[in-house]
């Protein structure tokens, strides 16, 4: 009998296959990258072997696995009723090579090779005011002259697309070296990323922790940050894969914690700084900013009024033996600032806007000290 295969008989079984990222299949989906290599047998008792080579998008393409398995079950079914009756089992061995249109990410350690400092801002709990105390350390190291980059790492609670006034606003794909990564949106002088711009707002993302984690990698290694001074991490509040991956990913400068004066705030601001200072961990904490430290009325602008405790933060600091880098008044014009997309650092003649300068100045001179470095 004569046993013989062919390029066209591979290119057939591969059409059958189909790429759920196109939905289409692979030879319409033009994943073939050259004519598939067929090596008949040596000498008797040797196999054929057949290579192809697909070609897949990125190398973190999450169809990857399941398209080469369904691939070479094709091409073995195409070729056993070629080689039916061939006196070696298996009749055919088939190699198949995965190739990707963009590069492959960097390695973690060079990950974000033009980004100086990288800073987390955290709470131990939710409504602290975190994001807030974020979005206005970033615009006001932006007003003092710094590249800075901010990139909203709460996966279900994204609020930066909001509090930057561009909801609208939706990322493209740029090629960089090779590479198709994702273009921030800017504002204010400031480079911004979020899952709020790739989701609706108004449905909730009801993604499992890998799910998650995944679409944080992406948003991290998959950007073109470009050249940073400051890149500012908004984290979720308390500890979770969110922080772990963050932590695997990034080798951070220090982090900031935020927290009100209340008691109960503070103790959850315990437990993450703790986070940090574990010593598998072991991230620098640059310090604290009470935030609400107290209230001043609009009409009675020298009255202040502590609501939720008095210098709760600035005890902890004393506690922990880290510097109190800003208290910040609870003030009806941040609330507003915020969700009208105009955060009050843009207004820096006011008494808000000159409190978060004030921040982002003690940030720069604990990061300097910690580095070694001379300001800008």
């Amino acid at each position: 009998m004569n046993y013989n295969l062919y390029p066209k008989l591979i290119m057939d079984a591969l059409a059958t296959v189909m790429y759920a990222g196109t939905k289409k299949n692979l030879v319409d989906s033009d994943m073939v990258a050259d004519t598939p290599a067929i090596a008949a047998p040596q000498q008797a008792g040797e196999p054929w072997k057949v290579k192809v080579v697909l070609l897949f998008p990125r190398d973190t393409d999450p169809f990857l696995k399941s398209t080469v398995k369904a691939a070479d079950a094709a091409i073995k079914y195409h070729c056993k009723s070629v080689l039916d009756g061939f006196p070696v089992e298996p009749p055919v061995e088939v190699e198949i090579l995965t190739e990707f249109k963009s590069k492959p990410r960097p390695a973690a350690e060079n990950l974000l090779p033009g980004v100086k400092h990288i800073v987390a801002v955290s709470s131990g709990k939710g409504g602290v005011g975190k994001s807030t105390v974020a979005a206005n350390l970033a615009i006001a190291l932006a007003r003092l002259g710094y590249k800075v980059g901010l990139l909203d790492t709460d996966i279900f609670g994204p609020s930066v697309p909001k509090m930057f006034h561009v909801e609208d606003a939706r990322p493209y794909a740029v090629n960089v070296d090779g590479r198709d990564l994702i273009e921030p949106v800017e504002q204010y002088g400031v480079k911004l990323l979020s899952i709020g711009f790739f989701v609706s707002p108004t449905t909730a993302t009801l993604w499992r922790g890998g799910m998650a984690t995944n679409a944080l990698k992406q948003l991290i290694a998959d950007a073109n940050w470009g050249e940073l001074d400051y890149f500012i991490l908004d984290t979720p509040p308390g500890t979770s894969d969110i922080h772990l991956t963050l932590l695997q990913t990034l080798t951070l400068t220090g982090a900031v914690i935020v927290s009100t004066p209340q008691q109960v705030a503070l103790a959850d601001a315990r437990k993450g700084i703790d986070m940090y200072r574990n010593e598998k961990v072991n991230v620098p904490i640059l310090g604290l900013v009470e935030n609400m430290a107290w209230f001043t009325p609009a009409e009675l602008p020298g009255n202040r009024y502590y609501i939720f405790g008095k210098e709760g933060c600035k005890q902890l600091a004393q506690e922990m033996n880290v510097p109190l880098l800003a208290q910040i008044p609870l003030v009806q014009s941040i609330c507003d600032s915020g969700d009208s997309g105009e955060p009050a650092a843009l207004h820096i003649d006011t008494m808000t806007g000159q409190a978060f300068i004030n921040l982002a100045q003690a940030v720069i001179t604990v990061v300097n000290r910690r580095t070694g470095l001379a300001p800008l």
